[in-house]
């Protein structure tokens, strides 16, 4: 048996490597993380990169890890110096729908009475107050509602001239996720975490209590010893516990996103992140609709499409990153290389210029977009696995669904009290792994209608 650790980590994304960053901050043990790739490489690069304090669970429980990860994020930004690029400009939800109206009221009084900071109806250019744009830590919490159409166009002049009212949620924004997580490593490894790429095999036990991991490391099986093992293996989570005997609900969905670049500035490079309540139709010409008409491989393309089409600038050049998960196809284990639709580019982008106009004149001929993707690991409330579970020493740290990017900071620092058996915060019991064994609990998520997916 190799040399020992106190806890070994399987899997370095992000969840991963944010639990080391916090078992290494909160206490003096020796860590390694280990994965069959570099670190950050699966699904941790094909983020959005966003983040969000707009949870609307009734039990305050995702709002309460959420509040605590952005906290961390920003004094991490803070003792940085904005390394990763913390930016708060927001989440816009818009409608032109007036039917829609109540409903974003109706989100907006739930997110205050949870604890997402209080809703402000806006009548005046003067009572709406713009971020700095110098600061990574949002100047208010809370949201905006505008139900004024020439308020709305003097505010956001590249939406849709039918939008009838916007909502902008405040503490939310964007950030590098890629720099996030190369800080929190660097900082792991200072702190004296060890990495070894190396392919998870099994666990050791004796008397029911883990005493080692086999891992396979150039080709070559070792044994090392340890008494805590955390799996953090991103979508392939479900196969991992599979080898190890322990089921749990826990699927994977593919999505995948685009950019493309926006030459002629129709997205101003300041813009929140704008999301569409509103189904789409999408934009043909009369010639495209009898074209996609006459074939049934096409015919669809014609039909209503769900609501949520949203994007954002991203980087520093002139890139618009858009996403829409206008079908959602769910698996019990990923697939690699990931293949996607190829009618998603065009569809998205025109699903976009309903909500800007100005991007359909992107239509034709349209820029070769960039399109990549990953997989969401969720259960079927959409809420992370994190905590022990199976035999003493195993702990989940996973199923990030689409958060994992905004939650990982405070999944580490929770991961890392349950293993270290520090005081929990109030929202643990939420997301422990074991909540799947209580039928009460099984039933009740059946009736849920709020897993704040986008």
């Amino acid at each position: 048996m190799v040399q020992g650790y106190d806890t070994v980590i399987c899997g370095a994304g992000i969840a991963g490597v944010a639990a080391a960053h916090s078992l290494t901050k909160l206490s003096n043990q020796k860590i390694l993380l280990i994965d069959s790739d570099s670190p950050l490489s699966l699904t941790s690069d094909k983020s959005t990169e966003c983040y969000r304090n707009w949870w609307l669970g009734s039990d305050g429980a995702m709002l309460g890890l959420m509040n605590r990860s952005i906290g961390l994020m920003e004094e991490l930004a803070s003792e940085s110096e904005n390394r990763f690029l913390l930016n708060p400009h927001g989440y816009l939800f818009a409608t032109a729908k007036t039917n829609e109206i109540a409903n974003l009221e109706r989100q907006a009084d739930k997110a205050e009475r949870v604890g997402a900071g209080e809703i402000r109806k806006i009548s005046r250019l003067s009572q709406y107050k713009s971020n700095s744009g110098a600061c990574f830590i949002a100047d208010q919490a809370g949201s905006d509602l505008i139900t004024n159409k020439m308020l709305i166009q003097e505010l956001f002049p590249y939406l849709n001239k039918d939008t009838v009212a916007v909502l902008h949620a405040r503490r939310c924004g964007s950030l590098s996720a890629q720099q996030l997580g190369m800080y929190l490593l660097e900082k792991a490894r200072d702190n004296g975490c060890d990495f070894k790429m190396a392919r998870f095999v099994g666990i050791e036990t004796e008397a029911g209590q883990v005493t080692g991991v086999n891992l396979e490391i150039d080709g070559r099986e070792q044994t090392i010893s340890t008494n805590t093992i955390v799996f953090s293996a991103g979508p392939h989570l479900g196969a991992v516990l599979e080898r190890v005997g322990i089921k749990l609900p826990i699927l994977v969905e593919k999505h995948v996103k685009i950019s493309l670049p926006d030459p002629l500035g129709v997205v101003p490079r300041d813009a929140p992140l704008i999301i569409w309540n509103d189904s789409i139709r999408l934009p043909w010409s009369e010639q495209e609709k009898h074209q996609l008409k006459d074939s049934s491989e096409t015919r669809w393309l014609l039909e209503e499409f769900v609501p949520g089409v949203h994007g954002r600038p991203v980087g520093a050049g002139n890139q618009v990153l858009m996403y829409w998960t206008y079908e959602s196809e769910v698996s019990q284990h990923p697939e690699f290389p990931i293949e996607w639709d190829p009618y998603l580019p065009e569809v998205t982008l025109r699903g976009m210029a309903v909500m800007v106009p100005g991007l359909s004149q992107y239509f034709d001929p349209m820029p070769r977009p960039y399109v990549d993707g990953g997989y969401y690991t969720k259960t079927q409330e959409n809420r992370p696995v994190i905590g022990p579970i199976g035999p003493p020493g195993v702990f989940l740290s996973g199923a990030f669904s689409g958060f994992g990017i905004m939650a990982a900071c405070g999944a580490g620092e929770l991961l890392a009290r349950h293993v270290l058996n520090k005081q929990l915060p109030h929202y643990a019991m939420a997301f422990m792994p074991t909540r799947f064994n209580d039928p009460a609990y099984l039933d009740a998520i059946k009736n849920w209608d709020e897993d704040g997916q986008l």
